[in-house]
């Protein structure tokens, strides 16, 4: 093995699961932000947790509002993914922007993607300072599912995002 470093590993472990963040702006507006870690932390009770940069508008809107829908994005976003990691929501419309189809979702005031494999409705328990990012704990609080969407994946140290194949 050759000594090499962290985004090189990344590279070497792909693909990656790739997920929205969905968050709810001051001005009612969804925020989508992409993620591409994250986890399942317990099934009872149930939580997950994900990781933002501690610079992320998404990230502030969690902490803010403590609320949050972390989706997986079906193929048809796998544009709007992208873009969706590579622009702020602190001055951007991102809905609009990457011309993103929304739908409501039951528990929650926060929208989601209607191309979604997978939406769990979170509750913020808690998050953590974690180097430059944030650790975000979530109570899981309700999960919805559409088994015909199929999931994107990050690939290449997250330069790429299409499904599995």
């Amino acid at each position: 093995m050759n000594k090499i470093n962290l985004p090189q590993a990344a590279k070497l472990t792909s693909p990656n699961p790739v997920s929205l963040v969905c968050t709810q702006k001051p001005d009612g507006l969804t925020n989508l932000a992409t993620v591409s870690w994250w986890t399942y932390l317990s099934f009872n009770p149930n939580m997950i947790a994900f990781a933002m940069a501690k610079t992320s508008y998404s990230g502030e809107m969690v902490q803010n509002s403590r609320k949050v829908i972390l989706t997986i994005p079906g193929a048809e976003l796998s544009e709007a993914a992208m873009g969706c990691g590579s622009t702020t929501g602190r001055n951007t419309d991102k809905v609009a922007k990457f011309d993103i189809e929304l739908a409501e979702v039951e528990g929650s005031s926060i929208k989601a993607p209607v191309h979604s494999r997978v939406a769990i409705v979170c509750g913020l328990k808690e998050f953590y300072e974690t180097g430059d990012h944030y650790l975000y704990i979530c109570d899981v609080e309700q999960v919805y599912g559409n088994e015909a969407e199929e999931a994107l994946f990050a690939w290449n140290g997250y330069s790429q995002v299409r499904p599995a194949k």
